[in-house]
């Protein structure tokens, strides 16, 4: 099972070493590739993981760490890339050990360099606690791990044919996909094409940067230019001496950018992850630099393979982001930029929170999602300047990173943001109940009680309805998840009688009668519940919004099933499962799930029902923690569990429950969202 990145393009040889790489990760638990930048350790580790695949029942899955320069963000990113999203008190090493344990899994870490004892450090621990792992690495330097094989990635060769001559077979197959009307046939071309992959050593990256320029330039002057060409900006602490070929091609295409290209190169080095245009015309747009210019830079960096554009989202690799850094440090502009950015991410924060009610709002989920490194950057930069603008983006951000599983990141966060600025009002009470939804997601239901308390005092003091509100929200879901019903139902009541309105005005509006609705099943109002729900999700669905009308599908599954209607309740279930799924919330998947198989169960299918229970299983791995939800679930789930096993006997439940547990990482939740959904 394989969790890998697509190869963009093609691979040329390494036939030698990638056997000398499959040789080593069937007789070593650790192997690191290591070379100089550009010299092909990723592509080369990529093409090892995916050819030693079925050799790991339980996965093979790659850690992109190039954005990381803050070791804080290691396990974090090493969890969102296993699908972990952890909603227990247990530190994320300890999640990682005890996801791992048992399992025979390869986990690639790619561009390790920055932070090589961290990595060290976390590879030993999974190494002890999973005996059934095995690391892959790909650094500049080795990791330094007793256990460690390592593998030195040379440059392609230069001299003879096939295997021999790689270097101008990986030239020409660049050369014809960046200009494809460059004829390399002729002798002068071909000698100068030579000449090429000798001055830049065989260095894949550096060749690839020299092919981008046929389309401005002919192959003989590409092979001039190099040869003449004195290095500048250079520091031997980043740039060691035996990097001169990549420092010379990554210096020579610098030089040969438009001069608003080469600024835009240096401003964009101060993002961490993917960049979105918006976001680089945000940040980068200055002087000389206006936003329209950023377009047009950005395009032709992307041409001359500074960039590599996805979509609507530009990637530089590291070693070029490096060179950025150099030169905007030289600019005198890294304090300006970082503030920048920090702005940016802030007012993204800002936009998301306002939209969370709109059609938008799955939109806004993605991405939060998709810019998590430059988040945790912008925060970072804020608390350390800027504590006020740190705390409301913090609160801001809070809820969405509940939804996608980054809980004690989050609690971390919030807990910073609520240290360094004390000042009451709004932005105070939001983080306040953030941390409060944060750690009753980790089950410290008491922890969450008293900041509910707080969260309610301070509230108080805004005289502001979605700060009353939120404050109700918390409060009455931890009132609902201890099995006091009747304590959620009339706080979260009280609350939306003293707002009024329409019911759709604030966010919190929204959960608190969310929270009512739980509460009348959990008293057995059945047919309120249903009504309410009923016309929550209706509200929700005309105006777009997909997170509460999730949850008012599972309630409306929840009333089905309870009341004798199960294939009402499966319908339901489903669509609760579609609106988790795009909101990539595995907590919620995990919820559906189950409640999926008891409708199932409740048909009398019972092998089905045993898959999804076996799928909900392993999404509750996932989140680190037995099954849970609303106490009134876990009579419904046993239940339904006892008459599935009924149906069709131990051996064959106990058989689709481990095919559901095995395909669960796989499919995920795509299976049971067959047939129509409301």
């Amino acid at each position: 099972m394989g969790h890998l990145p697509d190869e963009k393009t093609s691979f040329v040889g390494r036939t030698a070493e990638l056997a000398v790489v499959q040789h080593a990760l069937r007789e070593r638990r650790l192997t690191t590739l290591t070379g100089p930048g550009g010299v092909g350790k990723t592509r080369l580790a990529l093409r090892a993981a995916d050819h030693a695949d079925e050799r790991y029942p339980d996965g093979v899955w790659w850690v992109d760490l190039s954005p990381l320069a803050d070791e804080r963000l290691l396990l974090i990113t090493v969890s969102d890339a296993l699908g972990l999203s952890d909603h227990t008190l247990r530190t994320p090493v300890e999640t990682l050990c005890a996801w791992l344990a048992d399992r025979r899994a390869l986990l690639v870490l790619d561009c390790c360099e920055r932070l090589v004892g961290a990595c060290a450090r976390l590879v030993g621990e999974l190494l002890a606690a999973a005996p059934g792992l095995t690391v892959l690495a790909t650094s500049r330097q080795p990791l330094g791990h007793p256990a460690e094989e390592r593998v030195e990635v040379a440059p392609l060769p230069l001299d003879g044919d096939d295997e021999k001559g790689l270097a101008l077979t990986l030239f020409r197959e660049r050369a014809a996909t960046a200009a494809p009307g460059v004829s390399l046939a002729g002798p002068a071309a071909a000698a100068a094409a030579d000449a090429i992959c000798r001055r830049l050593e065989g260095i894949p990256l550096a060749l690839e940067l020299a092919c981008a320029r046929l389309a401005d330039n002919t192959v003989t002057e590409i092979a001039e230019r190099l040869t003449s060409r004195l290095d500048v900006l250079t520091d031997d602490t980043v740039w060691p001496r035996r990097h001169r070929a990549l420092r010379t091609a990554i210096g020579w295409s610098h030089e040969l950018c438009a001069p608003l290209e080469r600024l835009l190169w240096a401003r964009l080095s101060v993002f961490g992850g993917d960049i979105e245009e918006t976001d680089a015309r945000a940040v980068c747009a200055g002087g000389p630099l206006t936003p329209d210019g950023v377009g047009r830079a950005l395009t032709g960096l992307a041409e001359r393979s500074v960039l590599r554009r996805d979509g609507t989202r530009y990637r530089m690799l590291d070693t070029l982001r490096e060179y950025g850094a150099l030169w905007l440090a030289e600019l005198g502009e890294e304090r300006a930029l970082a503030d920048r950015h920090a702005a940016r991410f802030a007012a993204l924060v800002r936009e998301a929170h306002g939209g969370w009610l709109g059609r938008e709002q799955v939109a806004w989920y993605t991405r939060v999602a998709d810019s998590h490194s430059d988040l945790c950057a912008a925060l970072d930069h804020l608390l350390a300047t800027d504590p006020a603008a740190a705390q409301e983006m913090a609160g801001r951000v809070g809820f969405f990173w509940t939804c996608c599983g980054h809980l004690h990141e989050a609690r971390i966060y919030l807990e910073r943001a609520l240290a360094a600025h004390h000042t009451l009002g709004p932005d105070r009470t939001r983080t306040l109940w953030a941390l409060g939804l944060t750690v009753m997601l980790q089950g410290d239901h008491e922890e969450a009680r008293r900041l509910g308390e707080r969260c309610g005092r301070v509230a108080r003091h805004d005289k502001d309805p979605e700060s009353a509100l939120s404050a109700a929200y918390l409060s009455g879901l931890t009132s609902l998840m201890t099995g006091h019903a009747q304590a959620g139902h009339t706080l979260a009541d009280r609350a939306l009688e003293a707002v009024g309105g329409d019911g759709f005005s604030y966010p919190s509006q929204l959960r608190c009668r969310l929270v009512r609705v739980f509460a009348l099943t959990g008293l057995g109002r059945l047919d309120e519940a249903g009504r309410e729900a009923a016309e929550l999700r209706a509200e929700c669905a005309e105006r777009g919004e997909v997170w509460t009308r999730s949850y008012a599908d599972y309630q409306l599954s929840l009333v089905r099933l309870l009341t004798g209607r199960p294939h009402e309740a499966e319908t339901h279930a489903r669509a609760m499962l579609a609106g988790k799924h795009q909101l990539r919330d595995s907590f919620g998947i995990a919820l559906g799930l189950d409640l999926l198989a008891a409708a199932v169960a409740a048909q009398g299918d019972g092998e089905r029902a045993a898959l999804l229970y076996g799928t909900g299983q392993a999404y509750w791995q996932l989140v680190g923690h037995p099954q849970r939800g609303t106490p009134e679930l876990a009579e419904v789930r046993a239940e339904c569990e006892r008459r599935a096993r009924a149906s069709v006997g131990d051996r064959v439940y106990e058989e689709a429950f481990g095919r559901g547990l095995a395909e669960g990482g796989r499919s995920g939740p795509a299976g049971a969202l067959r047939g129509p959904i409301p």
